[in-house]
């Protein structure tokens, strides 16, 4: 009889064939159950803590997957897709979640039913094309320069989280933001990402203390900086602003250097030198005629000194972002050398600059910019938590309008969507679809109402009765009618005015459908092991 003849590391953990798919689908449906009662206005909250004792409350599932360690490769790569979705479109990161998870948990039949995976990926892919069609037939116009109609469609986004009590606020607040810092191109109708930089040019300032309602967004920028020294002017109307990347002090060397001194006249001429180059520097600026310097690096006493007897406050050790955004904002031009200051480098778009003190910092103001096409978004709460919280759902109403403003295009919310698809996806597949990839084609229409089934699940609603009320509603062509996730009812979405971005929608189902697609062609899951652990193993044996 031949010996054994082994290949690969006996080691190592491996799982092959239908088995591998199998142990995919589960991790993936672990996943979508983790988050799945944090979908719809009745969300529940997740407590998470991370190791340094920090505690974070949220139903927001990007977060939440962000601080699940998962150790199943399907696992983690079922938790990338929450990070893709919150970059490319900022919400729907709990229902993609969901989406893909069931969509690999209506795959197992099929596997079990011998199935290849190939026909079962074909059927999802063409599901896909024909979704997309779908969604965007059943979507409608909206006009984006009418603030009542952004609002509302801002409103139905915040109306699942934590903020949902101050909704009127936060939606003004996100709306504001936007359309401040939109740069607008009289070619161009549709604006682009470039254009809406919500990253670069939105900072949100949160500040514990104070109530909820004193949040605001600030025609301008703040930062968490005072002036240099106590002499300086602390307000002042229409200022003139400069902006540097250089630092005010005495040039030191880059390499080392020795210097023999022989008379003491020529250490004080050492000295003398040292001076008069920051009062060249300082005379330099003051050509110009500022009222405030904003610098990225330091400022010596010396500087200060000068600075304060030709009448200019100086604020140092700014960040590189919030110089652009002042720059931005008050018409400024970050100069790198003092020499090169010119009088067209000189903001004069600002209309007030003032030091506030709220709570034990002090903090810079330069707001009242005539067009500022950066701003800052002041954010009052009692405490961290909530405050981070709030953050989070600003960020996500923001994504929203910005979407919106790119794809000016809506379809309806509540699980209307996902079932008007369903339901013309399963006409579609009797009337045009034949041969095997009808089930798989079929499986990704039964996948799509897992959102309105969670809906009602999670406000206690009778899942059974009601879908069958929303398949019968949309069998006839009436593709607004969705589940109130308030109640658990059938109501029409039109009337009840709640929309979301068509961006989101089809990202969020493209997101899913390509997932799946992507673990069901797995068969082979080989883990590879670390070496102390193979050494271990060795050892004992």
């Amino acid at each position: 009889m031949q010996a054994p003849v082994i290949v690969l590391n006996t080691n190592k953990q491996r799982e092959s064939g239908s088995r591998a798919q199998i142990s995919n689908i589960t991790a993936a449906k672990t996943i979508a159950d983790i988050v799945r009662t944090c979908l719809g206005p009745r969300a529940m909250l997740k407590m998470m803590l991370d190791p340094m004792g920090g505690i974070t409350l949220t139903n927001d599932g990007h977060t939440i997957l962000r601080e699940c360690e998962a150790v199943h490769p399907a696992a983690k790569s079922i938790i990338e897709l929450s990070r893709t979705q919150d970059e490319e479109v900022g919400d729907g990161t709990t229902s993609v979640i969901v989406l893909a998870g069931e969509m690999l948990t209506v795959a197992a039949p099929f596997l079990e039913r011998h199935l290849h995976p190939v026909v079962i990926i074909a059927g999802y892919r063409k599901a896909l094309d024909d979704a997309e069609k779908m969604l965007e037939s059943i979507s409608i116009p909206v006009d984006t320069s009418s603030r009542t109609e952004m609002l509302g469609l801002i409103k139905s986004t915040i109306g699942t989280k934590f903020v949902s009590r101050w909704n009127d606020l936060m939606c003004g607040l996100a709306l504001t933001a936007v359309q401040t810092i939109t740069v607008n191109d009289s070619n161009e109708i549709l604006k682009t990402k470039a254009q809406i930089d919500i990253k670069r040019y939105v900072r949100v300032e949160k500040i514990a203390g104070g109530e909820i309602e004193e949040s605001m967004v600030l025609d301008g920028v703040m930062i968490n900086k005072d002036i240099v020294h106590p002499k300086m002017r602390r307000k002042i109307e229409n200022p003139r602003i400069v902006l540097l990347d250089c630092p005010l002090e005495y040039k030191k060397n880059e390499s080392q250097t020795n210097i023999e001194i022989t008379k003491e006249s020529e250490w004080s001429r050492l000295l003398q030198i040292e001076e008069e180059q920051i009062k060249s520097i300082c005379d330099q600026i003051a050509a110009v005629k500022p009222d405030i310097v904003l610098t990225e690096k330091g400022v010596s006493d010396l500087a200060q000194h000068y600075l304060v007897k030709a009448g200019i406050s100086a604020i140092r050790r700014v960040r590189k972002m919030d110089n652009n955004r002042i720059a931005r904002a008050t018409g400024a031009t970050i100069v790198t050398s003092v020499s090169d200051l010119k009088e067209s480098d000189v903001g004069t778009d600002c209309g007030l600059f003032e030091i506030r003190k709220i709570g034990d910092e002090y903090y810079t103001f330069l707001v009242g910019c005539k067009n500022p096409k950066a701003c800052t978004i002041l954010l009052r709460g009692p405490s961290k938590d909530t405050l981070n919280e709030i953050d989070r759902n600003l960020q996500d109403a923001m994504s929203v309008a910005r979407n919106v403003m790119i794809r000016p295009l809506l379809c309806p919310g509540g699980g209307a969507s996902e079932i008007a698809v369903s339901v013309l996806l399963s006409q579609n597949a009797k009337a045009n679809i034949t041969g095997v990839e009808q089930r798989p084609y079929l499986g990704v229409s039964e996948a799509l109402e897992v959102i309105p089934r969670t809906l009602v699940q999670n406000c206690g609603g009778n899942a059974i009765k009601v879908l069958t009320a929303l398949r019968a509603k949309h069998s006839t062509g009436e593709h607004t009618w969705g589940v109130d996730g308030e109640t658990g009812k059938v109501v029409d979405m039109k009337v009840h005015g709640i929309w979301e971005p068509l961006a989101v929608k089809s990202q969020t189902i493209k997101t899913a459908v390509e997932s799946a697609c992507m673990l069901l062609r797995v068969d082979d899951i080989v883990a590879a092991t670390s070496k102390k652990s193979e050494l271990k193993s060795l050892s004992d044996n």
